[in-house]
């Protein structure tokens, strides 16, 4: 027990020391003009991080507005997303006759480019409403929609079927009903898959958003801050949104992996 111990906090400390001394060396490389040399570029079109995070630094107002702007696409978008393919899971499972088509239906979705699907839907939802803002903002959300349903169905329909050995057959022993058997039996058990699902979709959703926001007649939002900056050459500008963009995807993930933590400790 206590080698398996050590072998686990080894493995985390890792996980978690590798990353940060590729990190600093890639900033180290990049701050000191390696990276340029390397990619045979200059520091115009790749400007140097302390030319970024003074840009971020003079224009935190600016930025935080299409941050939120993003976030809220994001988050309303994965949960809304998520709930959904969760519900066609459960159908799946309890109707296996009609759900499997259905599941194969939802999984071809995450197949469509992103840049495909997000202009067709915003022209579809055009008629939604007369202010350009809630039309952009109803579209962008049923992209992220779209992308955070599939991964979700598929995961929860596993953690929903894939029963641990003879415990659905203890339950109808019981005399447990459908909905005793959900409850106590395959809730529980898809709770690790609801999780895993989740760990694609979060970088999923904002990456979604970002790209919707590119198509979207309302010009606000991350995605739609870097397009406008590269039109117009402001390259160190566009660097500062991407790399926002970057550390609102990092701190969601940062924030499913507490939960997630949380959540299958009180399951021990």
């Amino acid at each position: 027990m206590a080698v398996k111990s050590i072998s686990k906090r080894r493995s985390a400390v890792q996980s978690v020391v590798l990353p940060l001394i590729f990190g600093a060396a890639l900033i180290t490389a990049w701050q000191t003009g390696l990276l340029h040399i390397l990619l045979n570029t200059d520091e115009y079109v790749l400007p140097y991080p302390t030319r970024i995070i003074t840009i971020i630094s003079e224009n935190t107002d600016k930025i935080m507005v299409n941050v939120w702007a993003s976030v809220q696409v994001a988050v309303l978008g994965l949960l809304l997303g998520s709930l959904l393919g969760y519900l066609i899971a459960i159908f799946a499972a309890t109707f296996p006759k009609f759900g499997s088509g259905g599941l194969t239906i939802v999984s071809a979705f995450n197949a469509i480019p992103i840049v495909a699907l997000a202009p067709v839907i915003i022209n579809w939802t055009k008629d939604v409403s007369s202010e350009a803002e809630v039309r952009s903002t109803f579209a962008k959300i049923i992209v992220v929609t779209v992308v955070s349903m599939a991964s979700m169905s598929v995961n929860a329909y596993r953690g929903l079927t894939e029963l641990p050995v003879f415990s659905d057959d203890l339950m109808k022993t019981y005399a447990a009903g459908r909905l005793t058997e959900f409850t106590k039996l395959r809730l529980p058990n898809s709770v690790p898959y609801i999780f895993t699902a989740l760990r694609v979709s979060v970088p999923g959703s904002v990456i979604s958003a970002l790209v919707s926001e590119y198509f979207a007649e309302y010009v606000i939002g991350v995605g739609r801050q870097i397009r406008e900056n590269i039109l117009i050459a402001q390259y160190s500008t566009a660097w500062a949104y991407i790399v926002t963009a970057c550390i609102v995807g990092i701190v969601m993930y940062a924030i499913l992996m507490v939960i997630e933590a949380l959540v299958m400790k009180k399951r021990k």
